[in-house]
């Protein structure tokens, strides 16, 4: 489905669509200084290939927009639950951190004189950012092998295994949220002031679908890996 236009201002994709600033960047496409200019008019400046670029777009749109679309993850086999996981929400996570990184600190940089709530929201986005990158290890070196040798072998110890190490993740989950909320707060729901730039719409757009991805991922495994683990116990 195409959903984007070279027609269309550069900062309307970005505000709809945040994670396009990955492949503006890319090809060095200015999302912030040059957002109010219609996206072909920086193809033509930098002589990109204008349906390579469209392509790129609505294809990584496609892809989130569709994730976790029409799947019963409570009869699926755990294997898949898992590799959704992490094909889907840790590789969001893996590829949207050092965005939001980088647009947290430039937008501190410019506008943290006359909003000074941006340097709590670039202290919270990086603790959350440092809990999440432990995180992540822990799932992939310690319960997510355990399950996948289970599902293999059937042996209880890596059942239990994960069953273990499931109530650490849950009390991450809770941490994660506990940053999130008050990342909504302090940002008035993430409402971008009137002086705000391109690159402070994209960060607190990013920072919303961060917030959406990582209640989805949550979900997923407070209340269906999990329990799923413990029902096979008993």
């Amino acid at each position: 489905m195409i959903t984007f236009y070279s027609n269309q201002k550069i900062g309307d994709i970005v505000v709809k669509f945040p994670n396009a600033v990955d492949i503006l960047k890319e090809y060095r496409i200015d999302f912030c200084c040059g957002g109010n200019r219609q996206l072909i008019t920086a193809i033509k400046e930098q002589n990109l290939n204008e349906e390579e670029v469209l392509n790129k777009i609505n294809s990584r749109y496609n892809e989130f927009k569709n994730k976790d679309k029409d799947i019963n993850w409570l009869d699926a086999p755990l294997k898949e639950l898992v590799d959704h996981i992490v094909n889907t929400h840790h590789t969001y996570l893996y590829e949207s951190l050092p965005i939001i990184s980088e647009l947290t600190t430039k937008i501190l940089r410019v506008h943290g004189v006359n909003h000074p709530e941006l340097a709590k929201v670039h202290k919270l986005f990086h603790t959350l950012k440092m809990e999440l990158d432990e995180h992540l290890i822990k799932e992939e070196t310690i319960q997510y092998p355990a399950i996948y040798e289970y599902e293999n072998s059937k042996t209880e110890d890596n059942l239990i295994t994960a069953i273990k190490v499931s109530k650490e993740l849950e009390d991450e989950h809770t941490g994660a949220g506990n940053v999130l909320k008050e990342l909504r707060k302090i940002t008035n729901d993430y409402t971008v002031p009137s002086d705000g730039c391109n690159t402070y719409i994209a960060a607190y757009s990013i920072l919303q679908e961060l917030e959406s991805d990582i209640f989805q991922h949550i979900h997923l495994e407070n209340n269906i890996l999990f329990p799923r683990l413990i029902a096979l116990k008993k």
